[in-house]
């Protein structure tokens, strides 16, 4: 049997694009049928490792990480709203928005993986931030998270205080870092190729049908 195509996909939480990049290709993946052929793992990356536990508001925080003015900023939240609905995804964008610490959620999503249920959870967490205005960063919202999905929320939730989990997180996310990711999403397929940022579906397709084929 064919080997299946290995895609890593690395991202945060909170990244908005993220979520419209990954949405993008599961489209591209399901138009081409190749879904049974596609194994998808998702890898750590914190925009904002140094995020205190408060978090900051989001316009506060782009104004300064960016300086991006008012105006800018509404423009790129319409293309992001635009960009969800055509993939059927709430951006709920609201002034007292905030960006949080997303390292307990990696943790999570590390754990996850031996389930099988990894996707299930980030797009879990993903929707909580942007489309139900909860906390990511919270205990009780991750908590929830784990159960809508399924997993054993008690068991997820120790791993936050395990050392060991912490730090293989970290590792991965050195991992990546070492190898030159640092604007993510970062997608790459069978640890060859790579393709920055939401590209379009059909940009995808095209990628994939390449590598199928090889």
């Amino acid at each position: 049997m064919k080997e299946k195509l290995k895609i890593d996909i690395v991202s945060d939480v909170v990244c908005p694009w993220c979520t419209v990049g990954y949405k993008r290709l599961e489209k591209a993946i399901s138009e081409l049928g190749i879904e049974d052929q596609i194994e998808i793992e998702w890898q750590p990356f914190e925009l904002n490792p140094q995020m205190p536990a408060e978090g900051q508001n989001v316009n506060e925080h782009i104004t300064e990480k960016y300086g991006s003015t008012v105006e800018q900023q509404k423009e790129s939240k319409q293309r992001l709203v635009d960009a969800g609905n055509e993939l059927g995804f709430t951006f709920d964008y609201f002034d007292d928005m905030r960006i949080v610490n997303t390292f307990d959620a990696h943790v999570l999503l590390e754990y996850a993986k031996k389930f099988d249920k990894q996707t299930a959870l980030k797009m879990r967490l993903t929707a909580a931030y942007f489309s139900e205005r909860k906390d990511v960063s919270q205990r009780e919202v991750l908590k929830q998270a784990l159960l809508d999905v399924g997993l054993d929320a008690e068991e997820g939730l120790a791993l936050l205080e395990n050392e060991e989990a912490r730090y293989e997180v970290r590792t991965q996310q050195g991992y990546w870092k070492n190898l030159g990711v640092n604007s993510v999403p970062t997608i790459v397929f069978n640890r060859k190729s790579a393709v920055t940022g939401a590209q379009p579906v059909d940009l995808f397709k095209k990628v994939l049908s390449e590598l199928i084929a090889e």
